[in-house]
């Protein structure tokens, strides 16, 4: 049992949640004195997010019928039996509320727009694939990736560090370009899914796109990925993205059905490698 609930907070998906808060905490260290408390307190609940995330994700599809026993992805807990419904819903609401207590008490040391970005990240957590019209159904779950685990995450981070402080273009692009590497991972899952989501009615935009048009899609990510680091100033990170990102997308290619689970993973350490790389050049 315990296995399963380690399996389904999808461990591969948490860079995520630990790329944006590292950056976004070095772009101001890289200016101004910074609180390790409040970088934990971020990592944390970023944490807390994504796996609230994952919980209602996991449940959401089950309810739904998405998750069939033709599915070519790992194993859902729900889907399998493995947990209930009930329970699964229960841990993405308790993964939430914690998540929602770490954001009020970094919000009580950084100014109240903190408590806007915090709500806003738990309503669109639950509304990924809950509610009547869910994000990852009608082909928004891209751009639910690239606004909360890139834009809102890292400026989120920055920002809890030195509220106030003006937001440089160079911030921005750093932001954009962990959220477009961390869109890269739902594309590529979204793009082993088309047969069974087109069958089951989650219109996901690679099931809007079709396969060619979302290998394509997935290799524009990573491109831009790279452009953004190189307009932030971070040539490295820029190049290991756009080299790193090139080889995966032609290995995802090549790659079909169960085939693209292997690309997840490697997808999750170019983000991380890509993040290491910048945090190297800011502090460098």
């Amino acid at each position: 049992m315990l296995g399963a609930w380690i399996s389904a907070t999808r461990p591969k998906t948490l860079a995520a949640a630990v790329a944006p808060v590292a950056v976004g905490t070095t772009l101001v260290a890289a200016h101004v004195p910074w609180r390790f408390d409040l970088a934990v307190g971020c990592l944390v609940g970023a944490m807390l997010l994504q796996i609230g995330c994952n919980f209602a994700n996991d449940a959401g599809d089950a309810l739904r019928g998405a998750d069939t026993p033709d599915r070519l992805g790992p194993p859902r807990a729900v889907a399998s039996g493995l947990i209930t419904a009930r329970a699964m819903l229960t841990a993405a609401g308790i993964a939430l509320v914690l998540a929602a207590l770490v954001g009020a008490w970094l919000a009580s040391q950084s100014g109240w727009q903190l408590w806007i970005l915090g709500v806003a990240s738990v309503i669109a957590a639950l509304a990924y694939t809950l509610g009547p019209v869910p994000l990852a159904y009608v082909g928004l779950g891209d751009l639910f990736v690239l606004l909360f685990f890139g834009l809102a995450a890292v400026l989120g981070a920055a920002w809890v560090q030195a509220p106030g402080w003006p937001l440089p273009a160079a911030w921005w692009y750093a932001a954009l370009a962990v959220g477009l590497s961390a869109t890269t991972l739902i594309a590529i899952n979204n793009l082993r899914d088309i047969p069974t989501d087109a069958r089951t009615g989650k219109r996901t935009l690679a099931v809007r796109l079709g396969d060619r048009a979302t290998r394509i899609y997935h290799l524009a990510l990573h491109l831009g990925a790279a452009g953004c680091w190189l307009g932030a100033g971070l040539p490295l990170a820029a190049a290991v993205v756009a080299i790193g990102g090139s080889a995966l997308a032609f290995l995802v290619w090549r790659c079909q059905g169960a085939a693209l689970n292997r690309c997840l993973g490697l997808a999750a350490l170019l983000q991380l490698a890509g993040s290491g790389c910048a945090i190297v050049g800011m502090l460098g």
